[in-house]
């Protein structure tokens, strides 16, 4: 009578296993009905159910099939190559890109009957597919480590503060293929630590930038952009479908430029908003978030960076019942600060301020803050006529951008209001030529105008590490400082860099032209004097330019001259 364990048909890795002594006939069979059962690799119950050693296995299913087999205790996890980490697909395989060469891209695999990872791999790769046997359990860990390392946080970042975070999102719509994957906890997790990890730096924006081949992540602190992370490319429209579920972006739409907001709830106390912008790429969409923090960016005027004759400059205009304080620089350089800053002494319970601006920044209770809304019809010049019908005491007008916002900001100045705005020029002489450029007539711009602030930001050296530097003096005259100021002596330092701080700086401070339009500088607008006779006139009564303050800063040590050329010219 045949026996029927000798009877049984076994597939070949099982008979190889039987037939190396590694296997009883009769357990490895009925392993290998339930695999088929329960439709699971056979290596994988091999590897889970039984003690065959893990290299055996490996070794015996490598001989059966033809595949090399790769020790993955050998293998260097840098070398991952992170923009082919498609989760779906390592998952759903149980296989893992290990390194590319060229177009060829080497995938862990543990179960040598999986064909078809092979052909999936390619498609979504479009590259070439040499496949490698390992050991299962050892491919297990990796995948584990691999995707959560993707998924982590870049940087050092704990849990601290997690417990009360709480995020105010849009309403996540289900009936697009585009919502799926965005509320993964992994995503969701990376979202917020991201926007946390940029509060705790004091970054002013979060860049995410989709590429061919790579996914950037920067922080802009202290106004300098930083790379602090490149999670893999496959994971960035699942992060950016992320953020614009929650700033209320239509996520199927990814052909215009989108705009929304989130707001952090850090604690019952405090929360910061966010400014979200969408802007469609080659490669996908770029998302700029930036850090509106209205606690942080109102500051005293005394912290602001002005010396002693420029703060009585701009206290003594605040000062005045009506007239024009212009301020104005590029994009970035503080003048928003500046002015709230004003409007938080101007705030008193006898004023009426109103503001209008695209859009609002820094909330203030107790004044009135309009966003302009061109589409609808609700632009600077409708909010400006809006506004002069409300009895104002102080307006706000967040740029001056056309003819028509600058003839009615003059007109309300004119007539018994005090009105604050911006422009975007160089310096302060400029200022008035572009105005009398937009058609500004030159007796409006006399007979309004009391102070023109010219501003730009420099970070400031850290008080912690910074170190004093010696410079030769023919250097220290080609870079602006006067033979009055060497023989007083000159001590400048440079940033060295520490753990308080980011590359030595820590912080930014205010460099400042600050000039009141006197009855001489009238004279010479009503007359039509260019910027080039203004800014003489300028320093002939004793008004710094930008480049003479900041040379002052880094006298004071207080930034470096590294810095005060970046953020200014000679």
């Amino acid at each position: 009578m045949p026996n029927p364990v000798s009877s049984v048909r076994l597939p070949g890795l099982a008979r190889r296993l039987v037939d190396a002594g590694l296997a009883e006939t009769a357990a490895i069979a009925a392993l290998v009905d339930e695999a088929r059962e329960q439709q699971t690799p056979l290596v994988a119950m091999l590897a889970t159910r039984t003690k065959i050693p893990e290299g055996r296995l490996a070794e015996a299913a490598g001989d059966e099939f033809g595949l090399p087999v790769f020790d993955l205790a050998a293998f260097d996890r840098d070398l991952l190559p992170k923009e082919h980490l498609i989760e779906t697909l390592i998952r759903k395989h149980h296989a893992l890109p290990l390194l590319q060469r060229g177009n060829r891209l080497f995938v862990a695999i543990s179960d040598p009957t999986n064909l078809s990872a092979t052909d999936e791999f390619k498609f979504a790769t479009g590259l070439s597919i040499e496949t490698v046997l390992v050991e299962h359990n050892k491919l297990d860990r990796l995948i584990e480590d691999s995707i959560n390392a993707a998924m982590a946080m870049m940087g050092d970042l704990d849990d601290d503060g997690f417990a009360e975070l709480a995020v105010s999102a849009g309403e996540e719509e289900r009936n697009d293929d585009a919502t799926e994957g965005i509320d993964d906890a992994p995503v969701v997790r990376f979202v917020n630590k991201l926007m946390l990890d940029a509060i705790r730096r004091k970054a002013s924006d979060i860049h995410l930038e989709p590429y061919d081949k790579d996914f950037r992540v920067r922080f802009r602190i202290d106004g300098v952009l930083y790379d602090v992370g490149h999670p893999p490319i496959t994971l960035a429209p699942r992060i950016i479908a992320r953020v614009k579920v929650m700033s209320r972006m239509d996520i199927a739409e990814r052909r215009i430029p989108q705009d929304g907001r989130i707001k952090l709830k850090l604690s019952r106390s405090r929360a910061i908003d966010f400014r979200i912008s969408s802007c469609p790429t080659l490669y996908g969409e770029k998302i700029v978030m930036r850090i509106l923090d209205s606690d942080a960016a109102l500051l005293s005027i005394d912290v602001l960076g002005f010396d002693d004759e420029q703060k009585k400059h701009y206290l003594g205009a605040l000062k005045r019942p009506y007239g024009m304080i212009l301020v104005t620089g590029p994009t970035g350089s503080g003048k928003t600060v500046t002015l709230y800053t004003g409007m938080a002494i101007l705030n008193t319970n006898d004023r009426n301020i109103s503001t209008a601006e695209d859009p609002a920044e820094i909330n203030m209770p107790g004044i009135n803050q309009v966003n302009v809304h061109p589409k609808i019809g609700l632009t600077f010049a409708n909010a400006l006529r809006a506004f002069l019908r409300q009895d104002p005491d102080v307006i706000m007008v967040g740029e001056i951008r056309d003819l028509e916002t600058a003839e009615i900001a003059i007109k309300a100045a004119q007539t018994g209001h005090l009105v604050l705005s911006t422009l975007h020029t160089n310096d302060a002489p400029q200022t008035l030529t572009r105005l009398a450029n937009m058609g500004v007539p030159a007796y409006n711009l006399a007979s309004s105008i009391l102070l023109i602030i010219a501003q730009r930001l420099a970070r400031r050296l850290c008080p912690v590490c910074k170190e004093p530097e010696q410079l030769p003096e023919d250097v220290l005259l080609k870079e602006g400082f006067s033979p009055d100021d060497i023989s007083e002596g000159i001590t400048l330092y440079r940033p060295v860099g520490c753990d308080q701080c980011t590359d030595g700086y820590k912080g930014r401070v205010g460099i400042y032209q600050v000039l009141p339009i006197s009855e001489t500088m009238q004279r010479l607008i009503l007359e039509g004097g260019n910027s080039m006779q203004m800014a003489d006139q300028a320093e002939r009564e004793g008004v710094n330019d930008l480049r003479r303050a900041g040379l002052l800063k880094a006298r004071a040590g207080v930034t470096s001259l590294e810095e005060i050329n970046r953020v200014t010219t000679d």
